[in-house]
């Protein structure tokens, strides 16, 4: 589903964020690329989406190559930014939803299928009618999957997704993640704490000072992650079996 080949990219201060980047995602997959603050793994997934461009190698999505056929990649993925509202720009609840349908064209019909679908979905339908402003974090949040959701894309990229949320609010964002996996949707997210989502992901890619370390099942690398100042979960570190945000 993505495709990835010796990625690098350069801010215009000289950083070099990203060096020789090789990470295949196969569909279907649920996968955490995690990495300590500055590490690059926002950027990465900036570059997945296509909102920047890479300074040399390349990124496929789905067969699309995110530079020259920016288009077609939209068409097949959404991305769950870590502010929501950044990413919130309709007045009401429904009103957020329907803009990205909207602007691509969709009949009136098509719109409010998906809208409702969507709300529906993230739990948020009777919500519909609310003004945005007045949502908490965790309402934000599913708001955001939810428009997302809307545009109806095989692939979903979550950056940070559980930043500024209280306990209720990360396992309902965690048990709509957990859905969209079940329901074949490729996952993509970044986090530095791993606590939270490990114990769904199908693998870890670890990222440090912009190279891509290690790749491969939670169980296998669980224990290797504070090598590269990332802290384990507790349930490795107390020598248990993995333990869900959900149970």
């Amino acid at each position: 589903m993505i495709e990835i080949k010796n990625l690098h990219h350069h801010y215009p201060d000289g950083t070099h964020a990203l060096k020789g980047i090789n990470l295949t995602i196969q569909k279907g997959e649920f996968i955490l690329i995690c990495g300590p603050n500055g590490s690059g793994k926002t950027t990465l997934i900036r570059l997945i989406s296509g909102l920047l461009k890479p300074s040399s190698g390349s990124i496929c999505v789905n067969g699309f190559n995110t530079v020259n056929e920016s288009k077609q990649v939209r068409g097949v993925m959404g991305m769950v930014f870590q502010d929501p509202d950044s990413q919130i720009v309709g007045e009401t609840v429904k009103e957020d939803v329907a803009f990205g349908p909207e602007n691509i064209g969709l009949s009136q019909k098509e719109i409010d299928e998906r809208v409702d679908w969507a709300l529906q979905v993230m739990g948020v339908k009777d919500l519909s009618e609310k003004p945005c402003y007045l949502l908490s974090g965790g309402e934000k949040r599913r708001l955001a999957i939810a428009g997302v959701l809307a545009m109806r894309p095989r692939v979903i990229l979550f950056d940070e997704p559980f930043s500024f949320l209280d306990y209720p609010g990360i396992q309902e964002v965690l048990k709509h993640m957990v859905q969209l996996h079940r329901e074949g949707h490729t996952l993509v997210v970044t986090t530095h704490d791993i606590e939270k989502v490990i114990a769904h992901v199908n693998r870890i890619a670890i990222i440090h000072d912009g190279e891509l370390k290690m790749a491969g099942p939670p169980e296998e690398l669980v224990m290797k992650l504070s090598q590269f100042g990332i802290r384990p979960p507790c349930y490795a570190l107390l020598g248990r079996e993995k333990v869900s945000w959900l149970e």
